[in-house]
């Protein structure tokens, strides 16, 4: 699914049935960093169990129930490193999770900005300035995104629920009237005695 790239990522937003556990797994280098962003959209309480092993099956990093996180880690070994998203803790909740998985460093943006000897000119500092706030606001786009589809999910789960709640109010409403005539009109109505006994 992911390949391996000096600077490079994978954006992903998949399906988590409940009492399951999807993995995803990575071949890195050793010394190579790596970060893992993930966020639940929708389900449940918007929570999910992570956990990443190194390739020595050593755990690195493990959360449970956590709405969202950030992992960033450099590798000490080289080999296939895995992650996991499970959702096993809930037996009727369905969620959808968004993980960014972002591998290496990021490149300079001038070429020969890591040997440089001279302090940069104001043109220089002012594109790496202009390149930090574009990052901030990708990240920060990214975020109020999957904020948005969370609370569309609520927002629509919250209208369900009122929309069966009306429903079921109607119909009560409905059966109780019924039943107010109905009594109401027992009250009213006259019994009349029998004709058994014939006058002479």
């Amino acid at each position: 699914l992911l390949c391996a790239l000096r600077a490079g990522g994978t954006e992903l937003t998949f399906e988590l049935p409940d009492s399951d556990k999807q993995c995803f797994h990575q071949e890195l280098e050793r010394g190579l960093k790596f970060t893992l962003d993930y966020q639940v959209i929708t389900g449940g309480h918007y929570d999910v169990d992570c956990y990443v092993e190194d390739p020595n099956g050593r755990t690195i990093y493990k959360e449970t129930k956590k709405q969202y996180d950030s992992f960033p880690h450099r590798t000490e070994v080289k080999g296939v490193y895995t992650f996991c998203f499970s959702n096993e803790f809930s037996t009727f909740s369905h969620k959808t999770v968004y993980f960014d998985f972002q591998v290496g460093d990021e490149p300079p943006i001038l070429p020969d900005m890591s040997n440089r000897v001279t302090a940069l000119t104001q043109m220089e500092s002012a594109c790496v300035t202009i390149h930090e706030a574009l990052n901030t606001v990708i990240d920060s786009q990214t975020h109020y995104r999957l904020r948005e589809a969370q609370d569309r999910s609520r927002a629509e789960d919250l209208n369900g629920r009122v929309s069966y709640w009306s429903v079921g109010e109607t119909l009560i409403l409905f059966v109780v009237s019924i039943g107010q005539v109905m009594l109401l009109k027992s009250f009213f109505t006259e019994k009349r005695p029998g004709s058994s006994g014939a006058g002479t």
